[in-house]
């Protein structure tokens, strides 16, 4: 095993870790010829910035996170929006399914450990998407219990404090530095896995161990390759 000591959880970001998060499709797909070509990658870029932004303060619904971030850029880019255009977004996210091979890593990983997801989803489409992943998962914890989305501090304290555990009794699994784990090595968290799905750069400073194979995530755990 990779870590020390056998971990009481093992944590999971969902959306761009487990789930694939095909929202700038879909957000093209709704705007269709609005969205010229030739900037529908820096649309893209400049989207994920604002609603990155939409999530570092106060508390608003996951639909508003969306809403607000999809008429900014819009807006940015001096396009027409269109008030059912966030909503048809929001509607198609708990069709979204999980990446390649995570089922499979997810339930012989739950053999030796107990599964959690901290989301920045809400309590609506949560649901949908943990079904989705067809793994057993003990807890799964929502921004809308959390009062607040990752990146801010206090998820990490209030998933410690529902959990009833400590930094060093949990291993911290997410694709994103971004959101997750930047944070998490702020509060203390020394376990941490960064699944590297190409969309962020690695931060090595962070110290945690990357990964480009989701089959490789039990395998820390001291778990044979199938």
């Amino acid at each position: 095993m990779e870590f020390e000591s056998k971990p009481k959880f093992v944590t999971f970001d969902m959306n761009g870790t487990l789930i694939h998060f095909r929202i700038n499709d879909v957000i093209r797909q709704v705007l269709g010829d609005r969205l010229p070509a030739e900037i529908a990658e820096q649309f893209r870029q400049t989207g994920n910035e604002f609603r990155y932004d939409e999530t570092l303060g106060d508390y608003k619904p996951f639909h508003q996170v969306i809403a607000n971030s999809l008429e900014r850029t819009m807006r940015h880019f001096g396009l027409e929006y269109r008030a059912g255009d966030a909503q048809a977004v929001y509607e198609q996210i708990p069709t979204f399914t999980p990446y390649p091979g995570v089922t499979e890593a997810l339930n012989r990983l739950a053999e030796e450990v107990p599964l959690v997801i901290v989301t920045n989803t809400d309590d609506v489409h949560a649901p949908s998407l943990v079904e989705n992943l067809k793994a057993p998962f003990e807890v799964v914890i929502t921004a809308e219990q959390m009062g607040c989305y990752k990146p801010r501090l206090h998820a990490w304290q209030y998933t410690l404090d529902k959990l009833g555990a400590t930094p060093d009794e949990i291993v911290w699994v997410s694709a994103s530095p971004k959101y997750d784990l930047r944070s998490a090595t702020v509060m203390g968290f020394e376990n941490k896995v960064y699944m590297d799905r190409g969309f962020e750069p690695d931060h090595p400073w962070l110290g945690c161990k990357r990964i480009t194979d989701i089959a490789d995530l039990p395998v820390l755990f001291g778990l044979p390759r199938p």
